[in-house]
């Protein structure tokens, strides 16, 4: 006898059968209770999330033989019910959109649709992949989908919604079919397997949910696949060795080469990748889908439901998550889905890889745009320090709030400034309190108070001016913690509790010509810019281009 494959053998039979659908289940079970059954149905959703079964499990309802009426538990016993579940019953006609996509086969249905059926209560039109039919089969289909005899029901299924004509789904009650969640998944898969007599690993099961991306026939496929191996129990590591997905613990060493900025152990990590069968789309999709889970785990806590991992998985990706701040993970998910196209068509897909790893790997080498800005106008060469890959302190969403960093943490032993000092004693010595600034700050704060100037300091009130060019510099400073920092490293100066007031010189002027409002920067000026090596370097990063300058150069 031929082998039933597990995704027909295990297909729901019933309304309360069904896996992940629960509320559309209920809708059409009230719907049969109440007598309101629609004369058509649109069911929409992505691949294996039981459109085609709610069709046949509506079907063997309406048409039961065993009950006098339409009914919510089909026997599935009877003549109906058994050639519906077969695909066979001469009532309930199965087409399929792609191959019966013109206007003769729809007019072929309207013909044949008048005719009541043969020994079922309605004549049931189950229309798959209904977006594939022609504009003209479908406006052949309008008139009979409006108005049909009583004994015709039709139920649509499409995995492209979009393309089904408005006019068309106007006339249908329409049910979205959404993703099947990893819990059902794997709970649907576990009973299966011992029904099946077949011994498991959880993490197995826990990886095929995940592989699966929402559809139950993917996984009772991949599950089907890897019984037909033949082996006693099915381990985790079978799906590197027979299903050809990259290995966990392979990916994850790549991660913390990455975040070990260690240049020459990632193109190390991903050969052994490449070398273990692995095609350099699969690469990028493996990383992706693991600094994915860091993020999530950054930001919410590694038990959250939101990410689908084994506890040998957690234990490893909570430590490798305190390497990355939130917004380098979103930067790093974009620049590696960005490149997942050009990969797929390029000549040489392994270089476009390696670089694109060693751009992520020694991205701390490269300078971040606040800081370039700080330095466009100042004299010399562009020079920078190292940034720590772990800005945010990674903390429960609903935890303490983390204390203000750098300055608060690490006073100075005593005061640079006398217990009385003035004003012009707090000037002469600014340049003790700035070098101060640079070794105890975050360099980019440092570099904004570089621009400040003391102007008045009474009792305990310091005011710092800022030119009219260095504005963005004040308004950042006064932002955020950046001020409670900056009050900090001037108080502990100080030697005594002050309050710091930020302005802007109101004497100081613009270097160059004012604009008028509206009014844009030259071309040329711009392309100037665009052309320095800094400037280019981030825009070649950002993938972007320069719309204005605010103001020009002194």
């Amino acid at each position: 006898m031929a082998y039933t494959v597990l995704a027909r053998r295990y297909r729901s039979q019933r309304f309360d059968d069904v896996v992940g659908q629960e509320a559309i289940a209920q809708t059409l079970k009230n719907a049969i209770k109440t007598g309101r059954v629609a004369h058509a149905y649109l069911f929409s959703g992505t691949r294996g999330v039981g459109k085609t079964t709610m069709a046949r499990i509506l079907a063997k309802s309406l048409n039961c033989l065993a009950s006098e009426s339409a009914t919510i538990e089909p026997c599935l016993e009877c003549d109906s019910c058994i050639a519906v579940n077969a695909g066979e019953d001469i009532d309930v006609i199965e087409i399929d959109g792609a191959s019966n996509r013109g206007i003769e086969n729809i007019r072929e249905l309207r013909q044949n649709a008048i005719y009541r059926p043969a020994r079922a209560r309605f004549k049931i039109y189950i229309i798959d992949e209904v977006h594939m039919l022609t504009t003209e089969a479908f406006n052949a289909l309008l008139k009979i989908l409006e108005e049909p005899p009583g004994h015709v029901k039709f139920i649509f299924a499409t995995t492209e919604p979009n393309k089904v004509l408005a006019t068309i789904q106007s006339r249908c009650q329409r049910f979205d079919f959404g993703n099947i969640s990893n819990s059902d998944i794997i709970s649907q898969l576990k009973n299966i397997l011992n029904l099946e007599k077949v011994k498991f690993e959880d993490d197995l099961i826990i990886a095929l949910a995940r592989l699966a991306n929402g559809s139950m026939r993917d996984a009772l496929s991949l599950l089907d696949q890897l019984i037909s191996t033949g082996d006693e129990v099915l381990k985790l590591e079978m799906l590197e060795t027979f299903l050809g997905q990259p290995g966990k613990d392979k990916v994850y060493d790549l991660v913390e080469k990455i975040a070990d900025s260690d240049g020459p152990g990632s193109l190390t990590a991903i050969e052994s990748l490449l070398n273990s069968g692995f095609t350099a789309v699969q690469v990028i999709d493996a990383l992706v889908e693991t600094i994915r889970d860091i993020m999530v785990i950054k930001a919410c806590d590694s038990e959250s439901p939101l990410v689908v991992l084994t506890d040998s998985e957690r234990k490893r990706l909570m430590p490798l998550s305190e390497n990355f701040d939130a917004a380098g993970l979103i930067y790093n998910i974009a620049l590696l889905e960005k490149l997942r196209w050009p990969i797929k068509n390029s000549d040489n897909p392994r270089a476009l890889l390696e670089a694109s790893v060693l751009r992520l790997t020694l991205s701390e080498h490269f300078m971040n745009l606040p800081e370039l800005l700080s330095k466009l106008n100042s004299p010399g060469p562009v020079t920078r320090q190292p940034l720590k890959k772990n800005v945010i302190p990674n903390t429960p969403a609903a935890g303490p709030k983390p204390q203000t960093p750098q300055a608060a943490d690490n006073p100075p032993s005593k005061p640079i400034l006398s217990e009385n000092a003035d004003l012009a004693e707090l000037k002469a010595k600014w340049d003790k309190i700035l070098n101060l600034a640079k070794t105890t700050l975050n360099p980019r704060i440092a570099g904004m108070l570089q621009k400040a100037v003391p102007t008045t300091l009474a009792a305990n009130s310091l005011s710092l001016s800022f030119k009219s060019d260095d504005e963005f510099a004040k308004n950042l400073c006064q932002s955020g913690p950046r001020a409670d920092i900056i009050r900090k490293l001037l108080s502990d100066a100080l030697g005594r509790k002050i309050t710091v007031k930020f302005e802007v010189d109101s004497k100081s002027k613009p270097a160059g010509k004012v604009r008028p409002p509206g009014a844009r920067m030259s071309k040329k000026v711009i392309d100037d810019l665009a052309n320095s090596p800094a400037v280019k370097t981030v825009l070649l990063g950002l993938n972007a281009n320069i719309v204005d300058v605010i103001h020009e150069k002194k």
